[in-house]
């Protein structure tokens, strides 16, 4: 099993860990419902030095950024970043990634360059997936093992990280980024993103540095109560919002139509890995649909639960269920048939001998 930089630092706290896409990750240090908590009133702070980062560097960079990924790269000017997702040829979903547009000074003359940000689980994968699909003039760096990435989270975040950089962050537009010295260490890379809904940052750093960003966060964040959170309150928070978490509610064998992720599938782009296939299925439409739910009980919805109609016809199946912290009941998302997709239409989840009543919900389910 593999280890961030801050795995130590986890232990010594006291958090619960467990093994997550390989690594030795911190679930919680209090409690979800804490962390949870904190992190949208608040701030708090994730060790997200698992997730993969790939540079894509040449002359036509771009070309193959544009073809392997959905989105379109080409809208993103030096220092903006995408949400985007690797398509395959069947329609389904490799990855669901961020692709950044990293300043020229990296660059050669007439090169450009993009950092890709892949889930941990993914790290293997899809660098074989996109190295076989590179028939450009452009090569591929993994640098996954060298940098350690920080995810400060919550309305406060701006307040608390403002004294360790000189770089304005309250001017910092969502998903964009900037290249700074933060808290005494050059060259970190510090992006207005995050998988919260709540704003803040990620923090990119050398991961020989990582630890000392750690703790001058830590730091920083003791006048308003920070806390450092796990992976159990990052999967309550994305969920909250609606957000597709790989290999439960979106995977090989989704679509990114059927996922709700049509903003990021820019079909008329041109030519791109499953455009052929997505544009058929977008000509003929979706049979199912990644929906939200509430549930009228105290039982949480699970990974693999059936859901049925009122009829008991089995309709689709969960992918994502959680009790809602902010919300104070049962939440869920999974995939049904599109005639069943309508807000409010009732739904029964099976969970073992007992169905649980629920209805389908808008996403976010949380209105921040």
């Amino acid at each position: 099993m593999k280890s961030t930089p801050l795995t130590p630092a986890h232990i010594a706290l006291g958090a619960r860990m467990a093994e997550f896409a390989g690594y030795h990750m911190p679930i919680s240090y209090t409690s979800i419902q804490e962390e949870h908590h904190a992190v949208r009133n608040g701030v708090g702070v994730f060790d997200v030095s698992h997730m993969g980062e790939f540079i894509v560097r040449g002359r036509q960079a771009l070309d193959l950024v544009q073809y392997v990924t959905s989105n379109d790269a080409s809208r993103l000017a030096i220092g903006d970043a995408q949400y985007s997702c690797l398509p395959n040829s069947q329609g389904g979903i490799v990855d669901d990634l961020l692709v950044y547009r990293l300043p020229e000074d990296m660059c050669a003359e007439g090169e450009q360059a993009f950092m890709l940000v892949v889930n941990a689980s993914n790290i293997e994968k899809d660098w074989e997936w996109i190295n076989r699909h590179n028939r450009f003039d452009a090569r591929l760096i993994n640098i996954s093992e060298q940098t350690g990435l920080l995810a400060v989270q919550g309305p406060r975040a701006a307040n608390v990280l403002q004294p360790l950089t000189d770089v304005n962050l309250a001017q910092m537009k969502y998903y964009t980024f900037v290249k700074g010295r933060f808290a005494g260490i050059d060259n970190v890379l510090i992006s207005a993103t995050g998988y919260t809904g709540s704003g803040g940052f990620e923090l990119y750093v050398e991961a020989s540095q990582t630890e000392a960003l750690w703790k001058a966060v830590l730091e920083a964040g003791k006048p308003v109560g920070i806390r450092p959170v796990g992976l159990g309150a990052r999967d309550t928070l994305r969920l909250e919002m609606g957000y597709c978490l790989y290999g439960n509610d979106i995977d090989d064998h989704t679509s990114p139509l059927e996922a709700g992720l049509g903003w990021i599938t820019k079909l008329q782009k041109g030519d791109f890995v499953g455009a052929e296939y997505l544009r058929h299925q977008k000509q003929e439409g979706i049979k199912r649909k990644l929906t939200g739910f509430r549930v009228d009980d105290r039982r949480v919805p699970r990974h693999g639960y059936p859901i049925e109609d009122d009829h008991g016809n089995v309709i689709g199946v969960v992918t994502s269920g959680t009790q809602s912290p902010s919300l104070g009941y049962p939440i869920g998302m999974g995939y049904v048939a599109i005639d069943h997709a309508k807000e409010g239409t009732p739904l029964r989840i099976v969970a073992g001998g007992k169905k649980l009543e629920a209805a389908v919900a808008k996403v976010p389910f949380l209105k921040l």
